[in-house]
């Protein structure tokens, strides 16, 4: 079996076409489990509870994957209340070969 491509040289090779494509991630600061008949009585300032508190990290996901852990800031220099999640956990990935 062939051995995998250091993923650090591989980011910083700019003639790899595959560094220039995007992807998409989500970040998940909780979840919610209503019953539906509870879901449907929900309106206009209704308040839904998670299961995270304000300052637990949040997951960060590509698909389905959770790659990381970060914490919510509110960014410097842009406008007021633009959100930012810093990094405080890269989970290790592995490769299912």
């Amino acid at each position: 079996m062939a051995d995998l491509p250091d993923t650090q040289a591989l980011a910083s090779d700019t003639h790899n076409p595959f560094t220039a494509v995007p992807i998409e991630i989500t970040v998940s600061v909780g979840r919610a489990r209503p019953l539906v008949r509870d879901l449907v009585m929900l309106g206009e300032n209704a308040v839904l509870t998670l299961d995270k508190r304000v300052d637990d990290p949040v997951d960060l996901f590509v698909g389905d994957k959770l790659i990381a852990r970060g914490i919510l800031e509110e960014a410097e220099g842009t406008e007021d209340g633009q959100l930012v999640v810093r990094l405080i956990e890269i989970l290790d990935t592995g490769s299912s070969a």
